[in-house]
């Protein structure tokens, strides 16, 4: 569905959410030497001779143990890959408060999934991201691939359930942040430079 030519696994079971059972089993992501696993991703970056790598921002956009561990290896990985271009996947956190009360709809089913915004670990505010990637014309791709990911987002979820507009104005953007730039959005494209 969304075209990627190379699928690679680490080795490591998900982890599940933080403080379940799954956070500490053993070969469970969360619970793997950051720099073994980081070796693993360094080699294949450098098989791929990879520009950019992408990884989360330091607390996984929202919390999620796994996601906090992408940041941790992609960082090292990167560095010892020599790979210069690295890109923090976060949500732009003032964005999303904006959008809640645009959106906000009190008619709306009490038993939808929603997430909860935590200042401290969901995302990032707007002043520290540096790049902002209009994903607009792939909208209908991130939502079905959204819904093919059944095992993390249940029918009943908000983000499947959020009308077209309202899915447009949260996930029509991918927000980034690189060390070294900014303050501010400086970049629009992950590959420009290249």
């Amino acid at each position: 569905m969304l075209g990627v030519q190379r699928v690679e696994f680490l080795g490591y079971t998900d982890s599940g959410m933080m403080g379940t059972p799954a956070n500490d089993a053993p070969g469970s992501f969360w619970t793997a030497p950051v720099d073994e696993a980081a070796k693993k991703l360094a080699t294949l970056l450098e098989e791929e001779g990879a520009d950019v790598l992408t990884c989360y921002d330091e607390h996984g956009g929202y919390g999620h143990p796994d996601h906090i561990q992408v940041h941790r290896v992609g960082m090292l990985a990167a560095e010892l890959a020599g790979t210069r271009r690295v890109f923090q996947s976060t949500i732009n956190r003032d964005q999303i408060l904006r959008g809640r009360e645009m959106f906000a709809d009190p008619t709306a089913d009490s038993d939808m999934e929603t997430p909860d915004i935590d200042d401290e670990t969901f995302g990032m505010p707007e002043s520290i991201i540096t790049a902002a990637v209009d994903v607009t014309p792939y909208l209908d791709y991130k939502r079905r691939a959204m819904r093919a990911h059944a095992s993390q987002i249940s029918e009943q979820s908000f983000f499947l359930a959020m009308p077209d507009d309202a899915f447009a104005y949260g996930f029509g953007t991918e927000w980034f942040i690189r060390e070294g730039q900014g303050p501010g959005i400086t970049e629009t494209d992950l590959m420009t430079d290249l």
